[in-house]
């Protein structure tokens, strides 16, 4: 179908939480903790996050999976914040390979990871670092 676009999250972004994740029997832990996490650093004058917390676990849970299902361990998932959004920024160490956006048909089980972080975000983008490949997407704040 395509590739997913190349970019950095936004520099301005800070680290609120970082999660190592070697298994996905840990994935249950990352999610209780990112919800938790979501509605600490995300109620601004007063306001609920409404939806929010639910569609950064959910994309969460998803990028994470992929992660540990096709790359090299540990996955690393970071919540970021920058003034008007969260960011969230998953990572595995497989430098070999490309994200990309997946042709899915309606009775596959999976492939969709990527195409539901698009529909459900403002943005997604990925980048390499030495070590690293990054999948990032934001959500308001």
């Amino acid at each position: 179908m395509g590739q997913l676009r190349t970019s950095p999250p936004p520099p301005r972004a800070t680290e609120l939480e970082r999660w190592d994740l070697g298994t996905a029997a840990e994935l249950r832990e990352l999610r209780a903790s990112l919800r938790a996490a979501l509605t600490r650093y995300g109620l601004a004058q007063g306001e609920e996050l409404d939806e929010v917390p639910g569609l950064v676990v959910l994309v969460a849970t998803e990028l994470a999976s992929n992660a540990l299902r096709h790359g090299v361990p540990p996955t690393i998932v970071t919540l970021l914040a920058a003034d008007d959004c969260f960011i969230l920024d998953v990572a595995d160490h497989d430098l070999a390979s490309v994200p990309e956006l997946a042709d899915t048909h309606p009775l596959d089980s999976g492939g969709r990871g990527l195409l539901l972080a698009q529909s459900v975000s403002l943005a997604v983008g990925w980048y390499a670092t030495d070590d690293t490949k990054n999948i990032w997407a934001s959500f308001p704040r």
